[in-house]
């Protein structure tokens, strides 16, 4: 039996008193909070962006994507997230721990209708949510940018 195939990676953060995860596969890395440079954007889950390393990289808050209170964020922590070929920034609170689970452990949502969740994960008494990070944004930063 394959360990890859059985077992997920995942990098567990809060936002408030939830937990959320997303695959390690997909995060490039952990970095201290900076203010973004504001931009336009008609989405307020829009932050801004940053140069990392002379990358331009969009920053969504996401509290504000997942419909939760917005935090004070001078010292929460900014993902960086791949999806495909592109490279964005969410802003959590915390980021906790790199876990492995079993497949057995995540459980598909029922009522995800393709939004940023993708399944949930039960670990000891904990449910952890995974989010999708190709689902988590929308063309309104590149449309932002492209203005």
């Amino acid at each position: 039996m394959s360990t890859e195939a059985s077992t997920r990676q995942l990098v567990v953060f809060s936002l408030g008193n939830e937990e959320y995860a997303l695959p390690i596969t997909q995060v490039h890395e952990i970095i201290r909070y900076t203010e973004p440079r504001s931009i336009a954007a008609e989405s307020g889950w829009v932050r801004g962006v940053i140069s990392l390393r002379g990358r331009i990289v969009p920053v969504y808050d996401l509290a504000t994507r997942l419909g939760l209170p917005g935090g004070e964020q001078a010292s929460g922590k900014i993902v960086i997230v791949e999806t495909g070929s592109d490279m964005a920034g969410i802003v959590v609170d915390d980021v906790e721990e790199v876990i492995t689970v079993d497949v057995a452990q995540i459980d598909d949502v029922p009522s995800s209708d393709g939004g940023p969740i993708e399944a949930i994960a039960k670990i000891d008494d904990r449910l952890v949510i995974l989010l999708a990070p190709e689902r988590m944004f929308t063309e309104d930063l590149a449309v932002a940018l492209a203005a």
